[in-house]
């Protein structure tokens, strides 16, 4: 279900990403866009592929955040939250680096947690 959840939220990112840029004209700006917004969603697929010994609580974090990035990556991208006096182009910017360090954050909380046993 993550895993739905992640391939749901990368589609409709990058479709929220195409509706706000129709008017550029650059193919290298979209491209720059582009691996930008799926960057988060791309490390936390990787990272669902290469982490093989998990605890229940990583997974239990793991998987939060793929349906976590979803949900507020849809709400973000879709202008239901709106920064003021800013362009467009601030979310497509900001929220893929937002993303980044919570992945970060969640990854060294899960590192420091040792498995009981």
């Amino acid at each position: 279900m993550a895993i739905i959840a992640l391939l749901i939220g990368a589609i409709g990112s990058l479709y929220f990403m195409f509706k706000a840029g129709s008017h550029q004209k650059s193919i290298l700006l979209i491209a720059l866009f582009t691996g930008w917004v799926l960057s988060p969603f791309v490390a936390l697929w990787v990272a669902n592929k290469i982490t093989s010994v998990r605890t229940v609580i990583t997974s239990q974090l793991l998987y939060g955040l793929m349906f976590g990035l979803t949900i507020v990556s849809l709400i973000a991208y879709s202008g239901l939250v709106a920064v003021p006096n800013t362009k467009p182009a601030f979310i497509y910017l900001a929220f893929p680096f937002v993303s980044w360090l919570a992945f970060l954050i969640i990854f060294l909380i899960a590192k420091r947690r040792k498995p009981m046993g």
